[in-house]
This record gives C-alpha cells, structure tokens and sequence, in this order.
C-alpha cells in the first residue's frame, strides 16, 4: 500500500455539529492514522496517514460531513509523515 500523509483544513458549518466524531469514525474505518481538532476560527483540522486512495476516500467524506454540517469548503495539501497510531479528536 502507498504510504501518504494529507492534512485537511474544512470550513463551514463543522463546529457544534458533531463533525470531529464523524471523522474519527471515517478516519478509523478506512484504516487511517491521525488526529482531528477544531481551529479558534471556527474550522476543522484533520492530518491523516495511510494509503494515498483512503486518503482521498476520506477527504471526499470531510466534502459530505454529517447531516448537520455545512462543509462550504475543503482545502487539502500534502503533509509530512508523522508518527500516528490509531486515530484520535484532539
């Protein structure tokens, strides 16, 4: 498997809707290593490691979001490999 890591900042309606467990459950289904956390500015924070096609799996999920999210945005850019076991909401 291609080893990869991505970190994602997504803007919107993701705060106070239950948007860091939908990623960490997305996150931990695909098999992907990393963290979640909210930004003081109201957006989402996501780095992620693993194969590069679950990679993309997941940033197509943070584009969705839970039902009560309002994903107007997701900026995506190549990251440094981190040493992260498991995934966790930071």
């Amino acid at each position: 498997m291609p080893h990869a890591a991505s970190r994602y900042l997504v803007e919107g309606r993701v705060q106070g809707v239950g948007f860091r467990w939908f990623v960490f459950r997305a996150a931990r289904s695909l098999e992907l290593n990393g963290w979640v956390r909210n930004l003081a500015d109201g957006r989402v924070e996501v780095y992620a490691s693993g194969d590069a096609k679950r990679l993309k799996q997941l940033e197509t999920l943070l584009s969705e979001g839970p039902p009560r999210a309002g994903v107007r945005t997701v900026t995506a850019q190549q990251a440094a490999l981190e040493s992260a076991t498991g995934f966790e909401i930071r």
